[in-house]
């Protein structure tokens, strides 16, 4: 039996390991899961364990975690989604996240800065009035988003500009507040520094540029405190500068309000760039779709497109769904799915996909798949959803702020108050430096620049035409010391020829390859086709009966009244036909008529031109083994092995002893890496789920490739593997640079001003300038 326990408040990776393992042990209980991000506990358990398990598993769950609440989900949950129009922070998106996953009936909750949207899983019976408490949560954060409820996504070209010049009037009012504030700050200070006015006079000035540059941060403030959440950004900074105003740092106090909305500014800034990098290079949303219905052509939305309709597609126009070309030729720009400059040629026959710009002929295509389901859909989909899959990393950030926050502020109330106890009366001088720690200390320059990172990252991977489903595979990457091969279509090309036929037994060459083809006429594999090419006729397929593929055999079936096995050494072993092995390096594929061996059919398979590049370059960037598994024989396998010059090979092997090699390999792996698993998506799916990081090549396309995988490479090509680990590895060396300059910097602030070395204006510096250099690092990335 299947049974859901939903765990109100788990948010502890270690206790949650513990719960998973110790409930796992439990008599009856086959496999237990526990899944942090929507705080549930899955488990199989026998029947007759089913009546007490529940009591059990509270008892275990309250021994790590007294303060979670335990109670079994019986409600199917419904999945609703709403746009929060104009969100642009990645802290307050993690603080909106964790609130609203917090919400009685709330199963799971993510916000997406990339599409500025809430998707949650929530109880029916919570379902009617989550949309106001969300609304709450969100205005407590950020009181000028508006929140909406997505009914159906839909491409609507005037919303989408209509959003962006919305979200640029936001930007413009900021502007002109920001520079209305520094100003009359300007004004007030002049006059104070040249004209000598009275105190009053420079009071006024600087209390008005105080109100227009920091008032709504006071307001956010004293609402978060209303509501119980004190401890954040908004109270750092409120109870810093007033106590600056109390203690007579008047220019000071304002000072660092105006930096810090400075600061803000800037990571607004940096967000809406990164989101509009991604957004440019996703621009292969068709806007619309030419379709010819009862002989006249009309424009319609892709959406209303049907599957098996004619669509025409002109020059410079994008492809909106994917089809078949019926008539026409053209050349078509697939940059913005591969991140390839060389167009590609279509023709009648060929294949074009959604996202494609048509660059020279017009083109009659009949779809083969709905909108929702095509190429662009699907890299799109995949692309903005990437960021709600967090790195490891950016998860640690989130609860180090948290945590970080409280203690500090505790940390400045005993440096202002315990030191004038025990030493006696400077009550000013130590309150200053408490205020000076407590600038210092806020953790911006983190929780905003390492989600910033990995967004970049994810973003610049795309632009190379590699497409990682997030920002944990991201990091993933960057551990990889093992990567293993397929090694069909993968390293080689997979485009096999028929270099030669070897008759035995009086057959002639036309006859072997005949019956070949009789055998291989109803398969789809690469090998088959190789074969039905270089018999280039017709196939009377009526003759054909009793027609069976033996998986990692071969081919047997009825011609007319001639038993025909086509396959391989253990197809004709199972099948006690005495034949004679081929010694040559190549796919060999072993014919049998009635019994007796007819001869060998030799096929040959390329290897890509730059695998063996791919591979060198792998070693060089740090990865340990690189090891190919193939189901061809021995010779085939070693051959290309010793080419490429790979660590290790395993030939002949079945599907599922493939999944058993790479459990193996990984059992030897060092502690603390990871393993990837390369392949074409199709055959491999069992692998690519097994690796650590499953990577599928040649996406583009692929419906499985782009399923299965954690890592989709959208070109054919090896080199572009050394493309993803480089831009992970890039990604995770800003990230550790951010996190030592923001931590090393405000460390060496912190102590200057509990010192009493360091005052106000170098706390403006040690919180928003980290800020503005953390920000201004991460955006490198979208440069890679």
């Amino acid at each position: 039996m299947k049974r859901i326990f939903l765990l109100k408040g788990l948010d502890c990776p270690n206790c949650s390991a513990k719960i998973e393992k110790e409930v796992g042990e439990l008599d009856g209980v086959q496999s237990s899961v526990v899944n942090l991000m929507k705080q549930t506990l899955t488990i199989n358990v026998a029947p007759v364990a089913a009546n007490t398990i529940a009591s059990q598993i509270e008892t275990i769950v309250h021994s790590h975690e007294p303060g979670v609440e335990v109670q079994e989900e019986t409600i199917i949950p419904v999945t609703k989604s709403y746009l929060l129009k104009g969100l642009d922070c990645p802290n307050c998106s993690a603080k909106i996240e964790k609130e609203v996953g917090e919400l009685d009936g709330v199963q799971s909750s993510v916000v997406n800065l990339m599409k500025q949207t809430l998707t949650i899983n929530v109880a029916q019976t919570a379902a009617d009035t989550i949309a106001s408490q969300i609304e709450t949560i969100v205005h407590s954060h950020e009181p000028d988003v508006e929140v909406s409820e997505i009914v159906q996504e839909s491409y609507i070209p005037e919303k989408k500009q209509e959003a962006n010049e919305s979200y640029n009037n936001e930007d413009k009012k900021l502007t002109v507040r920001l520079a209305t504030g520094a100003a009359i700050y300007a004004i007030g200070m002049a006059l104070t520094v040249f004209a000598k006015v009275p105190l009053p006079i420079e009071l006024a000035f600087l209390i008005v540029s105080y109100v227009i540059l920091g008032g709504d941060v006071v307001w956010q403030a004293v609402r978060n405190i209303s509501k119980g959440r004190v401890f954040d950004e908004h109270f750092l900074m409120s109870v810093s500068t007033i106590g600056a105003f109390v203690i007579g740092e008047y220019p000071e106090a304002v000072a660092v309000m105006l930096f810090y909305q400075v600061g803000e500014f800037f990571q607004s800034l940096a967000v809406e760039r990164s989101r509009k990098s991604i957004s440019d290079l996703m621009d292969i949303r068709p806007d619309c779709a030419t379709v010819r219905r009862n002989g006249e052509l009309i424009t319609i939305s892709p959406e209303s497109v049907a599957i098996g309709e004619i669509i025409i597609v002109k020059p410079g126009e994008k492809i909106p769904l994917d089809g078949v070309v019926l008539d026409g030729d053209s050349m078509l720009d697939t940059r913005a799915l591969t991140g390839e400059s060389v167009p590609r040629s279509v023709h009648k026959g060929d294949e074009a996909l959604s996202g494609c710009m048509n660059q020279t002929g017009v083109l009659t295509i009949k779809t083969t798949k709905a909108f929702g389901e095509s190429t662009a859909s699907k890299i799109i989909d995949l692309v903005e959803n990437a960021s709600s899959r967090k790195a490891p990393t950016e998860n640690f950030i989130t609860t180090f702020a948290r945590y970080y926050t409280p203690v500090v502020v505790i940390l400045a109330a005993i440096l202002a108050i315990l030191p004038p106890i025990l030493l006696g009366g400077g009550w000013t001088e130590w309150i200053r430096r408490g205020f000076v720690f407590l600038v210092v200390s806020c953790p911006c320059a983190l929780v905003i620049s390492i989600p910033l990172t990995f967004f970049g990252g994810i973003g610049a991977a795309s632009k190379r035409g590699v497409l990682v489903k997030g920002s944990n595979y991201l990091e993933a990457l960057n551990n990889v010391s093992i990567i293993v091969f397929d090694k069909t279509g993968t390293l080689t090309k997979g485009v096999f020829n028929v270099t030669d036929i070897l008759p035995a037994n009086g057959f002639s060459k036309e006859q072997v390859l005949e019956y070949a083809v009789q055998a291989e006429s109803f398969s789809n594999h690469p090998i088959a086709k190789s074969i039905l090419s270089a018999y280039g006729k017709e196939i009377d397929q009526s003759v054909i009966s009793d027609y069976k593929e033996i998986s990692g055999y071969g081919i047997s079936a009825m011609a007319g009244k001639k038993k025909v096995y086509a396959g391989n050494t253990k197809l004709m072993d199972s099948e006690h036909v005495e034949y004679t092995a081929c010694e040559k390096v190549g796919t060999k594929v072993y014919v049998a008529v009635d019994g007796q061996y007819a001869g060998c059919i030799l096929i040959t398979d390329e290897v890509k031109p730059d695998s063996k590049k791919a591979i060198s370059d792998l070693k060089h960037i740090g990865v340990e083994k690189t090891v190919m598994l193939t189901g061809d024989d021995e010779k085939i396998g070693k051959a290309v092995a010793e080419e490429l010059q790979l660590d290790e090979y395993y030939a002949q092997l079945f599907p599922d002893q493939k999944v058993e090699k790479v459990e193996l390999l990984d059992s030897k792996k060092r502690q603390g890496s990871k393993l990837a698993f390369v392949g074409d998506g199709i055959n491999d799916a069992p692998v690519l789920a097994r690796a650590d990081v499953g990577i599928a090549m040649g996406g583009l396309g692929s419906d499985a490739a782009i399923e299965a995988a954690d890592v989709v490479l959208m070109t054919d090509e090896p080199s572009k593997l050394v493309d993803a680990i480089d831009v992970a590895k890039a990604t995770k060396q800003i990230v550790m640079q951010n996190i030592v300059i923001a931590l090393g910097i405000k460390s060496v602030f912190l102590i200057l001003g509990a010192l009493g070395i360091a005052g106000m204006w170098e706390a403006v510096f040690g919180d928003v300038g980290v800020t503005i250099i953390a920000v201004l690092n991460a955006m490198r990335i979208l440069k890679k």
